[in-house]
């Protein structure tokens, strides 16, 4: 199952990287791929959308809504 989710904050590949980080680190994580051009991070697995938005508010970015 894959779900794509909308991020603010992201504007380099450094970006993409602490997020990929942060969400791998979930439990049920198969994959993780963030975009910052597109805004974006895609996660493979059965995670949480509310352990993901933590993993990703405690690296310092948003969820769009």
């Amino acid at each position: 199952m894959a779900t794509t989710l909308a991020v603010r904050g992201m504007s380099c590949g450094g970006c993409e990287s602490n997020i990929e980080d942060a969400v791998s680190e979930l439990a049920g994580c198969e994959g993780v791929e963030a975009d910052h051009e597109a805004g974006t991070v895609s996660i493979e697995g059965d995670v949480s959308t509310n352990a993901v938005r933590s993993a990703i508010e405690s690296s310092g970015y948003d969820l769009d809504e």
